[in-house]
């Protein structure tokens, strides 16, 4: 059971991750109120790494900013190695 909470709950994180960058990008477009750039990160780092990461480029959005370009990969790479250190552990 914690399992599939655990999927459902990455999958919601990613899908919000995506969400809020083409929401930004809109934003940003219309010269309106912005998304900080604390919440985009803050969303990567509590699992939306995959969503934010591919929103960036399939918006082409912040994808000039050098510490999105090696932030988000960079944060996808830590989870993927702690995911793979939790799984380690459980065989």
């Amino acid at each position: 059971m914690g399992r599939e909470i655990f999927i459902g709950y990455l999958i919601l994180i990613n899908i919000i991750g995506f969400s809020i960058m083409g929401i930004d990008k809109r934003r940003a477009k219309k010269h309106a109120w912005r998304i900080p750039e604390k919440m985009l990160f803050l969303t990567s780092l509590l699992g939306g790494s995959i969503g934010t990461w591919a929103g960036m480029y399939v918006f082409r959005h912040k994808t000039k900013h050098w510490y999105f370009v090696v932030g988000m990969p960079a944060i996808l790479l830590l989870q993927a190695a702690g995911l793979c250190w939790m799984v380690a552990r459980m065989t």
